[in-house]
């Protein structure tokens, strides 16, 4: 029983794999600068623009800023992690494959579950910041608003008024409207995506360098607020302040970095993989953690932290230029619409990678057939996609971003763990085996990145825990009634 719940996939076999579904003919394009740019159009998004306001007013105020280098440091530990991986099984197959080929299919089957809430949950958080500022470039254009009952989950209150939501109808529209053009199979233009990659990162350093002189020091002061709790609208209390209250704050801005891990699945088009994935994970990494501080260091600055606990929580940047940063209205209207179009970017991209976890996992048997059916026009899993359109939208019509978007971090961070624990596992397993990188100090760097990555969930607090362990729980439920007897492993006897 023990022996078939971890047995593993050979490398061997993936490689076979990969070869009959053609990903092994990639062509190795990619420079350094390539890398660190795909890392920074990747790693910018949701995260920044609202989840900072809400580790803000509901963690650690400016201290945020410290928030967001501990969340980076253990971002460089697990993607330095990640690029050995990629660089060793030259297939698309994410952490879910990784698993499969170190610890074995019950962790694979873990992993693979938890990387639901990495990509459609995380679809679902970002679909929901979306329908705030869709509603606030509405207003900054004299339209009409969606009414808060429908553009709102049913438990959240507008402040001061006693009315309650009903459903996010926006944030269901956008996830129906990227799952269609999924099912279509188009793909996103290569110049549309770059400019909205520039648009991102100018968005970015506009707001710090205008929002520079509009700072208030005493938003700034204490730096490190007293160590206290602080409970939100829904009646849930978080640590806030103090040593708990970064590291709280560093498991909600961590969902800022999601999608540097984009960088090391481009190890097979590197053009010297064992010098550029280093400088690609780990440029980026910097390059946006510099910004992130900057930024946040700023937004702290400009507005309160009782301003991101009221009316500001909610399209958090184009609140403080509006409110505090007088004559740069425009600024307000332009950060909107760049920040709609990269969060439409960051929700296909998201719900691609869940469909294609998904399809990895039913080729495995581990799920239904039904999410590797092919669309016999488009060849594109269509059912997966509508299922998880079903799915996300459960999640954005019916929660508030704050339980999605912590579901979305702790359940990344818990797979961050398991890949750093993968690499040193396989080292010990299979030291012969070609890598085109090499972690360095092993199994230090392995172990901070456990250590720091548990410090963040640690962070999150009791009520994320319990949250991880039903869903966990739910997974295994899952495994046990349908994956262990329909895995292609098992009928093979493996």
């Amino acid at each position: 029983m023990a022996n078939a719940l971890f047995r593993t996939k050979s490398i061997d076999r993936l490689l076979v794999d990969s070869a009959q579904t053609g990903e092994t003919s990639l062509k190795r394009t990619l420079g350094a600068w390539s890398l660190i740019g795909l890392g920074i159009g990747a790693i910018i998004g949701a995260g920044l623009f609202v989840r900072t306001a809400a580790a803000i007013a509901e963690r650690a105020g400016p201290s945020v800023t410290i928030a967001f280098i501990v969340a980076g440091v253990g971002c460089a530990f697990a993607g330095l992690c990640y690029a050995e991986f990629a660089s060793m099984i030259p297939i698309a197959g994410s952490a879910y494959t990784y698993s499969y080929t170190t610890m074995g299919e019950l962790v694979a089957w873990i992993i693979g579950w938890d990387l639901v809430l990495e990509y459609a949950v995380g679809a679902a958080t970002v679909a929901i910041a979306w329908s705030q500022y869709l509603n606030n470039l509405l207003n900054v254009l004299g339209m009409s608003p969606v009414p808060y009952q429908w553009s709102h989950s049913p438990l959240e209150t507008m402040v001061g008024t006693g009315i309650h939501g009903i459903v996010n109808i926006p944030a269901i529209v956008i996830l129906l409207l990227l799952s269609l053009v999924l099912v279509r199979g188009t793909q996103e233009s290569a110049i549309v995506n770059g400019i909205i990659v520039i648009a991102k990162v100018a968005i970015v350093i506009l707001v710090i360098s205008i929002g520079w002189g509009f700072m208030n020091p005493a938003n700034h002061v204490p730096y490190i607020p007293a160590a206290t709790t602080y409970t939100t609208a829904q009646g849930v209390t978080h640590a806030y302040g103090g040593i708990m209250g970064i590291l709280g704050a560093a498991g909600v801005v961590f969902f800022a970095y999601i999608g540097f891990d984009a960088v090391s699945t481009a190890a097979q088009e590197a053009k010297n993989p064992s010098r550029d994935m280093p400088i690609g994970i780990l440029g980026s990494l910097v390059i946006c953690t510099i910004l992130y501080v900057l930024f946040a260091h700023v937004l702290s600055g400009v507005a309160t932290v009782e301003d991101f606990r009221g009316a500001g929580g909610e399209a958090s940047v184009a609140y403080a230029i509006q409110k505090y940063m007088i004559g740069y209205g425009w600024l307000a209207k332009l950060v909107t619409v760049a920040i709609l179009a990269g969060f439409s970017s960051v929700i296909l991209v998201m719900l691609l990678g869940q469909s294609r976890v998904f399809y990895s996992m039913s080729r495995d048997g581990l799920v239904p057939k039904i999410f590797s059916d092919v669309h016999p026009k488009f060849r594109t899993p269509w059912k997966s996609n509508m299922l998880f359109f079903v799915f996300t939208s459960l999640f954005a019509g019916f929660l508030p971003d704050s339980i999605v978007g912590e579901m979305t971090s702790i359940g990344t961070l818990f797979a961050f763990i398991l890949v750093c624990a993968g690499v040193w596992i396989l080292r010990r397993r299979r030291p012969e085996l070609h890598r085109a990188f090499r972690v360095p100090a092993v199994p230090v760097v392995c172990t901070l990145g456990i250590i720091t990555c548990g410090a963040m969930i640690y962070g999150l607090g009791w009520t994320n825990w319990a949250r991880l362990g039903v869903w966990l729980a739910l997974g295994l439920v899952l495994y046990f009634a349908y994956g262990k007897s329909h895995s292609l492993l098992e009928k093979e006897g493996a």
